[in-house]
């Protein structure tokens, strides 16, 4: 019996186009629409009312863990869902985290940087929290049972509704909220805002070219792309059809209202590129804004410059025009923190780019023209 599980195993993953085709009738024709029973074997209860031959049929739920978790493995995030609705042992297996992570990673690891994680996490707790105070007996008594019967409320996600048929019919999937599959439905169905950074905001306002700044986002699955609200003095802006690519991880080390310490001014050189903080005014928040260091204006030239050992540094912003009140400022390397007027602006923290990633981002939003 074990030979024939490991050729059945051998000839689904030997094959690619079988083993895919496999996985995908397996996911498809799991669920019927009118019933929800499964096409395969039933339950063991199930088994004792067949004959001998239908005894002798194998289920897949027959089939070794490892042989499963391959073939689970395959699915896609709406699969693996569907597949939980056949029955509780099928339920149980595909809201591991050990099958969500990898989609977790493929689709939201690159938003997901330390402030949206520990966004996440203090969520959980409250609702955690909340659980717990509202009946602590079956909280110390049963700890995943109560975290099953929370999940098994929620609807299903909307975007299953539309490719594989998991319409409402009572219940839904019952994955504990500390589980990675809660995460990844509660990000995907758009129920999640967490804290990120949009560039250039405000569908590009001429007034936040190259810049970008903190907001709370949440993913819009019809259109595939995210709505942002901004917080800002005396007023909240806010903003839809915000695409992936003007999305970056927010930074957890500095608020937007926070000088950002400098450590890399010593070091800067011309030609490197950094990013600035900057704000109208003190009473808004910061924004980080691109730009490159030039020379100093007594340079004698790139052979002989000395502008990396002067104690002061050129901060040029080459969108705007030469006579723009935002071209250039000058930091001092030692004891640069927040400088600037009401006229040009206040310019805070720096932090040097590292990566041509970094850069090229940036480039890729430059403006047509030049901005005044």
């Amino acid at each position: 019996m074990e030979n024939k599980y490991l050729n059945i195993l051998s000839f689904c993953f030997s094959n690619t186009i079988c083993g895919l085709l496999i996985v995908s009738w397996l996911a498809r024709n799991i669920i019927h629409t009118n019933g929800l029973t499964t096409t395969l074997a039933w339950r063991r209860k199930t088994r004792k009312k067949k004959n001998q031959d239908d005894e002798n049929k194998m289920s897949l739920l027959d089939l070794p863990d490892l042989t499963l978790d391959c073939i689970l493995e395959k699915l896609s995030p709406s699969e693996l869902c569907a597949m939980t609705f056949v029955c509780s042992e099928l339920r149980d297996k595909c809201v591991s985290d050990h099958l969500w992570k990898k989609h977790m990673e493929n689709k939201w690891g690159r938003l997901m940087g330390d402030a949206a994680i520990k966004e996440w996490k203090t969520h959980v707790a409250t609702l955690m929290a909340c659980l717990k105070n509202s009946n602590p007996s079956s909280y110390r008594s049963n700890t995943q049972q109560w975290r099953s019967r929370l999940a098994a409320n929620l609807k299903p996600f909307s975007w299953l509704k539309t490719n594989h048929g998991c319409h409402n019919r009572g219940s839904s999937s019952s994955s504990p909220i500390d589980s990675v599959m809660y995460w990844y439905s509660n990000l995907e169905s758009g129920k999640f805002w967490f804290p990120a950074q949009v560039y250039n905001r405000e569908n590009g306002h001429v007034g936040f070219m190259m810049s970008c700044y903190d907001a709370k986002v949440r993913y819009d699955n019809k259109t595939n792309t995210f709505q942002a609200r901004y917080s800002a003095h005396g007023r909240r802006a806010a903003e839809e059809n915000v695409t992936w690519q003007r999305l970056r991880p927010a930074l957890v080390e500095t608020e937007s209202r926070d000088l950002h310490v400098s450590d890399c001014l010593q070091g800067l050189r011309p030609g490197d590129h950094f990013e600035i903080q900057w704000r109208r005014t003190k009473e808004f928040p910061y924004g980080w804004w691109f730009g490159v260091v030039g020379h100093l204006h007594n340079c004698v030239g790139e052979e002989n410059c000395r502008c990396v050992s002067d104690e002061n540094v050129v901060m040029e912003f080459r969108q705007f025009r030469p006579e723009s009140p935002w071209k250039t400022t000058v930091l001092n390397r030692k004891d640069h923190r927040e400088t600037g007027n009401e006229v040009s602006g206040f310019y805070g923290g720096v932090k040097k780019l590292g990566t041509e990633e970094e850069v090229s981002t940036w480039k890729r939003l430059w403006p047509s023209q030049v901005l005044d």
